[in-house]
C-alpha cells in the first residue's frame, strides 16, 4: 500500500549547485514512507468504516429514505475513498458499502441475509458499481501523474537547453544537472557524466532513437526493463564529435522507462553536447 501511494507522488528536483548525499537521501527517503503508511492506515480505516456508518445512520431514517437514494450515498463515498489514489481505500469502501447496504437497508434487517431478489441485486449492482467507479478513478489519477511528469520533464529540456544556448553555465554545474535529470527521468539509482578518456566500460547503450541495445541486441525495456548487471551508456556528442557520455546504472530494481522518457534522455544529451561544444567554437 505504501508502494501504491508513493507510485503517484511526483520527485523534487534538486538545486542545480547541490551534491547527492546518499545518506540523507536514504533519511528522506524512510520519512516519507513512515509518513505514506500512517496516512495510508488512516485512510483505510475511513474507507472501511465510513460506508458502515453512513449506511447504520440511513437505515435509522429508512422509512424517509429511498433505497436508490441510500445507495447512491454509498458511491459517493466510495468515489471520495477513491479519489485519494489509493486503489486498497477505493476497494474497501466498495465492499463496505455492500455489506452496509445489505446489512442496515435490505429485509431482514440488520442481517447478512437477503429475502427479496431485487435486494440482491441491488447489493450486487452497488458492490461492482463501487468497484469500476474506484478502477475509473485510479486511472484518471494515473493520467494526472503521466501528464504532470510530461510537463516536468518538458521543464528539464526547455532550462537545460536555455543554459546550452546562453554558453554562460558552468560546465560542471551543468554536466552534474543533467546527470540528474536523466536520473529521474529514466528513473534509474544513478547517473554521471564521464569526460572522454574517463569512460567506463559498457556492453549496453541507449541509442538515439531511444531504443536500448547489449551486446548487439535491441533489448525490450517495456517488458524486461532496463539491465540491472550492467552500467547503461548514453553518448554525448555535437556534430559527430564524441564529448563524453552519462553513464548510468539500475541495480536496486528493474525499471521501465518508456519510450518517450528515453527519447527526453537522449534530448538531454544532445543539449548538454550542444553546451560542451560551444567553448571549442
Amino acid at each position: 500500500m505504501c508502494d501504491e501511494a508513493a507510485h503517484d507522488a511526483s520527485s523534487a528536483h534538486a538545486d542545480i549547485g547541490d551534491e547527492r548525499v546518499p545518506a540523507r537521501a536514504r533519511e528522506h527517503t524512510m520519512d516519507a514512507a513512515l509518513s505514506i503508511r500512517s496516512h495510508t492506515s488512516v485512510v483505510l480505516g475511513l474507507a472501511i468504516l465510513g460506508p458502515l456508518l453512513v449506511a447504520a445512520a440511513l437505515g435509522a431514517v429508512r422509512d424517509t429514505v429511498t433505497g436508490t437514494t441510500s445507495a447512491l450515498i454509498l458511491v459517493l463515498l466510495v468515489v471520495a475513498a477513491s479519489a485519494t489514489g489509493l486503489r486498497s481505500a477505493g476497494l474497501a469502501a466498495a465492499l463496505s458499502a455492500a455489506l452496509g447496504y445489505d446489512y442496515f437497508l435490505t429485509a431482514p434487517y440488520n442481517s447478512l441475509k437477503i429475502d427479496h431478489p431485487d435486494d440482491v441485486q441491488a447489493a450486487v449492482l452497488l458492490l461492482v458499481i463501487g468497484l469500476v467507479v474506484s478502477e475509473l478513478a485510479q486511472w484518471g489519477l494515473r493520467q494526472h501523474a503521466r501528464a504532470s511528469r510530461g510537463t516536468g520533464y518538458l521543464n528539464d529540456v526547455l532550462g537545460t537547453a536555455e543554459l546550452a544556448s546562453g554558453g554562460q553555465a558552468d560546465q560542471d554545474v551543468l554536466t552534474q544537472m543533467v546527470a540528474r535529470q536523466v536520473a529521474d527521468v529514466l528513473d534509474v539509482d544513478d547517473c554521471r557524466f564521464e569526460a572522454p578518456g574517463h569512460e567506463r566500460h559498457s556492453w549496453t547503450t541507449v541509442h538515439r532513437d531511444g531504443s536500448v541495445w547489449h551486446g548487439g541486441r535491441e533489448i525490450d525495456v517495456d517488458n524486461h526493463g532496463l539491465p540491472t548487471d550492467d552500467l547503461i551508456v548514453l553518448e554525448v556528442g555535437h556534430d559527430s564529435q564524441k564529448l563524453g557520455q552519462l553513464t548510468m546504472s539500475s541495480a536496486v530494481r528493474v525499471v521501465r522507462p518508456t519510450l518517450q522518457q528515453r527519447k527526453i534522455a537522449v534530448l538531454l544529451a544532445d543539449q548538454l553536447g550542444t553546451a560542451l561544444a560551444i567553448p571549442a567554437r
